[in-house]
């Protein structure tokens, strides 16, 4: 499936643009835009000798990751027997990453299927995108310096978080999460979701469960119907009193009530960038891509969250839950989430860095 898109992406993009400059009289296209993903849209730029801008809506220093797979597999391998050998080295030998360890890296660098058909587009689009016009990334302010990407691309605009750009869409509370939280006191509830394509092992599942029970604290849990099944028996008839169980939760209404106290995570780069704004600690259990990086970073870089990325247990959940809600260190993780967000909000300011670089963008696309 991904080879035939591969082959046909270019003929569309192409297409694409021949009909956009149509419905403008005929106005030549100006400049090429994609997701770095659809690195092949430089073809097409190339073809029309305008300029290829490039989105990566992804953490940017997984990006920097790809970029430098031949270094890695050079140094490192790319065999199954990377990760007992080599999993807690750091990566300090790379400009950015050097708080970054060997197993913090995604699937199809150096473990892992690295010859499937998306790990080898991948591999194609770090080679590719150096290339690019510039490199569009969505960040917030001051996580990763400009200086990182200065040397392996031509032009880096970090414009902040796209949902800050425009006006938060109305998410309809269904299952009346909020007057839940209304009922409680301020950080004192734990907010659990893991996505919409992420899911834990059932007995990691079951222990996250044991460890919400054991803890004693008020949660709120947006879990599918059909993954309920794994929950250990009776946990939501003897929870019920301080415990709630959806299907779907208003996310960022949900982080910034203040009866939150702290996010239970898989490192989504949205999940994350929307808690950090909405001032909340967090509590990361990556799965798999790119959350490992963001859930080191969480602990490590920024020192917002805590990163349980060796898997949950009971014990270990309560007493990060514990530490969080009750100590002095959840205190000291949130006045850090508070320092980025005013940071990015200032940089989202006329005048601020990201208002710069968007016009800088803007210049671009329009060949100004």
């Amino acid at each position: 499936m991904v080879g035939k898109f591969l082959q046909a992406a270019p003929g569309k993009i192409r297409a694409a643009a021949n009909a956009a400059a149509a419905d403008v009289g005929g106005i030549p296209v100006s400049c090429v835009v994609s997701d770095a993903f659809m690195w092949m849209a430089d073809f097409v730029a190339e073809e029309l000798e305008v300029p290829w801008v490039a989105l990566f809506p992804g953490f940017p220093l997984a990006l920097l990751a790809h970029a430098h797979t031949d270094d890695l597999r050079s140094r490192f391998g790319s065999e199954d027997q990377v990760m007992p050998t080599h999993a807690d080295k750091l990566l300090d030998f790379i400009p950015g990453l050097a708080t970054m360890r060997v197993c913090d890296l995604p699937e199809g660098i150096i473990f892992g299927d690295t010859n499937s058909k998306f790990a080898l587009n991948i591999h194609s689009m770090a080679h590719r995108l150096p290339r690019a016009a510039a490199i569009v990334l969505t960040t917030l302010a001051d996580l990763e310096p400009d200086s990182t990407f200065h040397n392996t691309y031509s032009l880096s605009l970090p414009i902040g978080p796209l949902n800050l750009l425009s006006p938060p869409p109305s998410s309809p509370d269904k299952e009346n999460c909020l007057p839940f939280l209304d009922s409680h006191e301020p950080s004192s509830v734990v907010y659990v979701a893991f996505g919409t394509f992420n899911a834990l092992p059932p007995a990691e599942l079951a222990e996250l469960a044991h460890g919400l029970e054991d803890g004693g604290v008020p949660f709120l849990w947006s879990l599918k119907e059909e993954i309920r099944s794994n929950l250990p028996e009776g946990f939501v008839e003897r929870t019920r009193l301080r415990g709630k169980i959806v299907n779907w939760a208003p996310q960022v209404s949900v982080l910034s009530h203040p009866a939150v106290g702290v996010f239970v995570t898989h490192c989504g780069w949205n999940s994350v960038q929307e808690s950090i704004m909405s001032d909340m600690v967090m509590l990361c259990r990556p799965i798999f891509a790119e959350q490992r990086m963001i859930g080191r970073a969480v602990e490590s870089m920024w020192g917002v969250g805590t990163n349980l990325d060796s898997g949950i247990t009971r014990e270990a959940l309560v007493s990060a839950m514990n530490g969080v809600l009750k100590g002095d260190n959840g205190k000291k993780m949130r006045k850090r989430a508070v320092e980025i967000r005013e940071r990015t909000e200032k940089a989202l300011l006329p005048g601020g860095s990201f208002s710069k670089n968007l016009k800088s963008l803007v210049a671009l696309v329009c060949r100004i």
